[in-house]
Protein backbone atom coordinates (compact mmCIF):
# COMPACT_ATOMS: atom_id res chain seq x y z
CA UNK A 1 0.00 0.00 0.00
CA UNK A 2 2.83 2.35 0.81
CA UNK A 3 4.51 1.75 -2.36
CA UNK A 4 1.03 2.41 -4.52
CA UNK A 5 1.14 5.60 -2.57
CA UNK A 6 4.61 6.68 -3.50
CA UNK A 7 4.39 5.35 -6.75
CA UNK A 8 1.19 7.91 -7.03
CA UNK A 9 2.64 10.80 -5.32
CA UNK A 10 5.92 10.19 -7.97
CA UNK A 11 3.54 10.42 -11.01
CA UNK A 12 1.81 13.35 -9.65
CA UNK A 13 5.23 14.93 -9.16
CA UNK A 14 6.36 14.09 -13.01
CA UNK A 15 2.92 15.28 -14.50
CA UNK A 16 2.54 18.73 -12.59
CA UNK A 17 5.86 20.83 -14.52
CA UNK A 18 3.76 19.03 -17.36
CA UNK A 19 0.02 20.66 -16.54
CA UNK A 20 2.15 23.81 -15.47
CA UNK A 21 4.12 23.60 -18.96
CA UNK A 22 1.02 23.18 -20.83
CA UNK A 23 -0.63 25.76 -18.84
CA UNK A 24 1.88 28.27 -19.94
CA UNK A 25 2.03 28.09 -23.32
CA UNK A 26 -1.66 27.90 -23.69
CA UNK A 27 -2.19 31.32 -21.85
CA UNK A 28 0.81 32.83 -23.23
CA UNK A 29 -0.35 32.07 -26.84
CA UNK A 30 -3.71 33.23 -26.02
CA UNK A 31 -1.80 36.83 -24.92
CA UNK A 32 0.04 36.75 -27.88
CA UNK A 33 -3.00 36.42 -30.18
CA UNK A 34 -4.88 38.75 -28.13
CA UNK A 35 -7.70 36.04 -27.22
CA UNK A 36 -6.73 37.92 -23.58
CA UNK A 37 -6.77 41.69 -25.18
CA UNK A 38 -4.76 44.23 -23.51
CA UNK A 39 -6.11 45.44 -20.31
CA UNK A 40 -8.13 42.59 -20.03
CA UNK A 41 -8.68 41.77 -16.06
CA UNK A 42 -10.16 38.85 -15.20
CA UNK A 43 -10.23 35.91 -12.21
CA UNK A 44 -8.08 32.91 -12.09
CA UNK A 45 -10.52 30.92 -12.07
CA UNK A 46 -12.17 32.40 -15.40
CA UNK A 47 -8.96 32.53 -16.99
CA UNK A 48 -8.59 28.68 -16.11
CA UNK A 49 -12.38 27.69 -17.90
CA UNK A 50 -11.70 29.65 -20.59
CA UNK A 51 -8.25 27.70 -21.20
CA UNK A 52 -10.46 24.67 -20.03
CA UNK A 53 -7.94 23.75 -17.40
CA UNK A 54 -7.40 23.83 -13.28
CA UNK A 55 -6.91 26.61 -11.61
CA UNK A 56 -3.57 25.75 -9.81
CA UNK A 57 -1.37 25.06 -13.34
CA UNK A 58 -3.06 28.04 -14.36
CA UNK A 59 -1.67 30.00 -11.32
CA UNK A 60 1.91 28.60 -11.48
CA UNK A 61 1.40 29.83 -15.08
CA UNK A 62 0.53 33.50 -14.26
CA UNK A 63 3.36 33.73 -11.97
CA UNK A 64 5.87 33.06 -14.50
CA UNK A 65 3.82 35.20 -17.12
CA UNK A 66 4.14 38.21 -14.44
CA UNK A 67 8.21 37.71 -14.42
CA UNK A 68 7.62 37.94 -18.26
CA UNK A 69 6.03 41.37 -17.84
CA UNK A 70 2.91 39.60 -19.76
CA UNK A 71 0.37 40.00 -16.90
CA UNK A 72 0.07 41.85 -13.74
CA UNK A 73 -1.28 40.54 -10.42
CA UNK A 74 -3.64 42.93 -9.04
CA UNK A 75 -3.90 42.31 -5.11
CA UNK A 76 -7.54 41.01 -4.56
CA UNK A 77 -8.93 41.82 -8.30
CA UNK A 78 -7.65 38.85 -10.25
CA UNK A 79 -5.13 39.23 -13.25
CA UNK A 80 -4.24 41.99 -15.60
CA UNK A 81 -3.03 41.36 -19.15
CA UNK A 82 -0.02 44.57 -19.14
CA UNK A 83 -1.55 46.73 -21.87
CA UNK A 84 1.48 48.33 -24.18
CA UNK A 85 1.60 52.14 -24.79
CA UNK A 86 3.13 53.28 -27.99
CA UNK A 87 6.41 54.35 -26.11
CA UNK A 88 6.63 50.73 -25.06
CA UNK A 89 6.49 49.43 -28.69
CA UNK A 90 9.76 52.47 -29.40
CA UNK A 91 11.67 50.57 -26.64
CA UNK A 92 11.05 46.97 -27.39
CA UNK A 93 11.69 47.83 -31.03
CA UNK A 94 14.82 49.32 -29.96
CA UNK A 95 16.00 45.98 -28.16
CA UNK A 96 14.75 43.66 -30.62
CA UNK A 97 17.02 45.86 -33.05
CA UNK A 98 19.99 45.60 -31.50
CA UNK A 99 19.62 41.34 -30.74
CA UNK A 100 18.53 40.57 -33.62
CA UNK A 101 21.28 42.14 -35.92
CA UNK A 102 23.62 40.78 -33.42
CA UNK A 103 22.40 37.38 -33.59
CA UNK A 104 22.69 37.43 -37.50
CA UNK A 105 25.78 38.33 -37.20
CA UNK A 106 26.81 35.10 -34.83
CA UNK A 107 24.73 33.05 -37.37
CA UNK A 108 26.81 34.15 -39.97
CA UNK A 109 30.17 33.63 -38.36
CA UNK A 110 29.63 29.73 -37.62
CA UNK A 111 31.17 27.14 -39.89
CA UNK A 112 29.59 27.01 -43.19
CA UNK A 113 27.47 23.16 -42.41
CA UNK A 114 26.13 25.14 -39.28
CA UNK A 115 25.36 27.86 -41.43
CA UNK A 116 23.41 26.05 -44.22
CA UNK A 117 21.17 24.06 -42.04
CA UNK A 118 20.21 27.83 -40.08
CA UNK A 119 19.84 29.35 -43.45
CA UNK A 120 17.82 26.10 -44.87
CA UNK A 121 15.46 26.55 -41.98
CA UNK A 122 15.10 30.09 -42.60
CA UNK A 123 14.54 29.98 -46.05
CA UNK A 124 11.34 27.57 -45.33
CA UNK A 125 9.77 29.80 -42.87
CA UNK A 126 9.83 32.02 -45.59
CA UNK A 127 8.36 29.93 -48.09
CA UNK A 128 5.70 29.41 -45.96
CA UNK A 129 5.40 33.06 -45.57
CA UNK A 130 5.16 33.45 -48.92
CA UNK A 131 2.72 30.67 -49.16
CA UNK A 132 0.18 32.49 -47.03
CA UNK A 133 0.43 35.75 -48.36
CA UNK A 134 -1.00 33.98 -51.82
CA UNK A 135 -4.17 33.00 -49.64
CA UNK A 136 -4.57 36.22 -48.15
CA UNK A 137 -4.18 34.09 -44.60
CA UNK A 138 -2.94 36.84 -42.51
CA UNK A 139 -2.60 35.05 -39.77
CA UNK A 140 -0.40 31.63 -41.33
CA UNK A 141 1.49 34.30 -42.21
CA UNK A 142 2.20 36.08 -39.24
CA UNK A 143 3.29 32.67 -37.51
CA UNK A 144 5.72 31.74 -39.97
CA UNK A 145 7.24 35.19 -39.84
CA UNK A 146 7.71 34.71 -35.98
CA UNK A 147 9.18 31.16 -36.64
CA UNK A 148 11.87 32.85 -38.94
CA UNK A 149 12.67 35.71 -36.25
CA UNK A 150 12.64 32.94 -33.53
CA UNK A 151 14.81 31.03 -35.47
CA UNK A 152 17.52 33.38 -35.74
CA UNK A 153 17.78 33.50 -31.75
CA UNK A 154 17.30 30.34 -30.95
CA UNK A 155 20.05 29.12 -33.23
CA UNK A 156 22.91 32.63 -32.46
CA UNK A 157 24.70 30.03 -29.37
CA UNK A 158 24.13 32.80 -27.16
CA UNK A 159 21.90 32.13 -24.63
CA UNK A 160 21.11 35.60 -23.01
CA UNK A 161 19.86 36.64 -25.94
CA UNK A 162 17.56 33.80 -26.36
CA UNK A 163 16.23 34.54 -23.03
CA UNK A 164 15.77 38.20 -23.83
CA UNK A 165 14.38 37.63 -26.47
CA UNK A 166 11.83 35.05 -25.92
CA UNK A 167 9.93 38.11 -23.30
CA UNK A 168 10.55 41.21 -25.92
CA UNK A 169 9.55 39.00 -28.85
CA UNK A 170 6.11 38.44 -27.61
CA UNK A 171 5.50 41.86 -26.70
CA UNK A 172 6.37 42.84 -29.98
CA UNK A 173 3.77 40.17 -31.49
CA UNK A 174 1.09 41.29 -29.62
CA UNK A 175 1.34 45.41 -30.71
CA UNK A 176 1.45 43.61 -34.84
CA UNK A 177 -0.94 41.20 -34.87
CA UNK A 178 -3.39 44.35 -33.19
CA UNK A 179 -2.50 46.19 -36.17
CA UNK A 180 -1.75 42.98 -38.85
CA UNK A 181 -5.04 44.05 -40.95
CA UNK A 182 -4.55 47.74 -40.96
CA UNK A 183 -1.68 47.98 -42.74
CA UNK A 184 -0.21 47.45 -46.03
CA UNK A 185 0.32 43.28 -47.56
CA UNK A 186 3.42 42.57 -46.27
CA UNK A 187 5.11 41.79 -49.17
CA UNK A 188 8.32 43.10 -48.39
CA UNK A 189 9.24 41.21 -45.14
CA UNK A 190 9.65 37.70 -47.62
CA UNK A 191 12.63 39.61 -49.57
CA UNK A 192 14.33 41.10 -46.47
CA UNK A 193 14.50 37.43 -44.73
CA UNK A 194 15.58 36.25 -48.03
CA UNK A 195 18.50 38.74 -48.07
CA UNK A 196 19.61 37.73 -44.23
CA UNK A 197 19.04 34.02 -45.09
CA UNK A 198 21.52 34.59 -47.93
CA UNK A 199 24.14 36.84 -45.78
CA UNK A 200 24.19 34.22 -43.02
CA UNK A 201 24.98 31.20 -45.46
CA UNK A 202 27.12 33.08 -47.44
CA UNK A 203 29.13 33.88 -43.98
CA UNK A 204 28.77 37.14 -44.81
CA UNK A 205 28.97 38.85 -41.08
CA UNK A 206 28.15 42.64 -41.97
CA UNK A 207 25.82 41.89 -44.43
CA UNK A 208 23.83 39.87 -41.97
CA UNK A 209 23.97 42.35 -39.23
CA UNK A 210 22.78 45.02 -41.50
CA UNK A 211 19.92 43.23 -43.34
CA UNK A 212 18.60 42.26 -39.68
CA UNK A 213 18.65 45.38 -38.79
CA UNK A 214 17.17 47.22 -41.37
CA UNK A 215 14.46 44.80 -41.85
CA UNK A 216 13.82 45.37 -38.23
CA UNK A 217 13.73 49.35 -38.33
CA UNK A 218 11.71 49.42 -41.17
CA UNK A 219 8.85 47.00 -39.34
CA UNK A 220 9.36 49.81 -36.59
CA UNK A 221 8.79 53.00 -38.79
CA UNK A 222 6.50 51.44 -40.62
CA UNK A 223 4.23 50.49 -37.21
CA UNK A 224 4.94 53.16 -35.15
CA UNK A 225 3.33 56.05 -37.25
CA UNK A 226 0.04 53.31 -37.98
CA UNK A 227 -0.28 53.23 -34.18
CA UNK A 228 -0.34 56.80 -34.02
CA UNK A 229 -2.52 57.83 -37.14
CA UNK A 230 -5.18 55.39 -36.26
CA UNK A 231 -4.98 57.09 -32.27
CA UNK A 232 -3.86 53.66 -30.31
CA UNK A 233 -3.20 54.39 -26.74
CA UNK A 234 -3.08 51.04 -25.89
CA UNK A 235 -2.00 47.85 -27.61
Amino acid sequence: MVDKLQMLTAQETARKPSLVEDAYRALKEAIRDNVFPPGYQGSEQEIALRLGMSRTPVHEAIIRLQEDGLVRVLSKRGVQVCPLAPEDIREIYDVIIAIEARAAELLAAMPYNNRRQIADELEEATARMEQALRKDDLHAWAIADDQFHRLLVEHCGNSRIRRIAQTITDQAHRARMLTLKLRPKPTGSTAAHRQIAEAIRKGQVAEAHQHARQHRINARDELLPLIESFGIKHL
